[in-house]
Formats: C-alpha cells, structure tokens, sequence
C-alpha cells in the first residue's frame, strides 16, 4: 500500500515536471489536488510505520522520487521566476505608462 501512494505521487510529480519542461498546458489545480492527496494519504500511512522494516523496493521507490522532486523543485522554481520577471516588467511599464514625465531627466537640451 505504501509503495503504491509512493508510485501515484511520483507519476504526478513527474507528470508535473515534464509539462513545465515542455511548456505544455497544465491543470495546476488538477496537479495541487492530487499531490495534497498523496501527502495526507501517506501522512496517514507513515503513522504507523516502522522504518526498520522497510524492504528494499521501498527505498528504491523512496530514491526515485527524491530525485524526481529535486527536479520537481527546480522546473517550479524555474517558473516562478519567469512569472515574477514578468510580474516586474508589467508593473515597470505601468508606472512609465503612467508617468507624465515631469520628474524625469530631459534628454537633448544644450
């Protein structure tokens, strides 16, 4: 049971990772959803466990999505900053387009 929530989680990470890779359309709230579901789902099942017993299948599986989360971690990261140069040259437009020039330096007069 505990490796398959670890299997689920991992698809939809990766299934995360390769859409914002590809620039793809990607349902973010689709993705949040099933990703708060893997994590109460496996909150609920590490309550109990012991990690003393856990097989080696397990800490391959564990591994594997470690890793696919690094990458995870870095495509997102890659995102939110083009989001946010994008947020700055929108709001740095605005305020030029705003602007009626009366402070700024005045070019050309000798």
């Amino acid at each position: 049971m505990l490796i398959d929530s670890l299997k689920r989680l991992e698809a939809t990470v990766e299934a995360e990772t390769e859409a914002l890779s590809a620039n793809a359309a990607l349902d973010l709230d689709a993705v949040n959803r099933a990703k708060s579901r893997s994590l109460l789902e496996l909150t609920r099942l590490a309550r109990g466990l012991d990690v003393a017993t856990l097989d080696a299948e397990t800490g391959i599986v564990l591994a594997r999505l470690r890793d696919k989360l690094i990458r995870n971690q870095e495509a997102v990261a890659l995102h939110l900053r083009a989001v946010e140069e994008v947020g700055e040259t929108l709001q740095a437009s605005l305020q030029a387009a705003e602007s009626d020039g009366t402070y700024s330096a005045r070019l050309g007069r000798d």
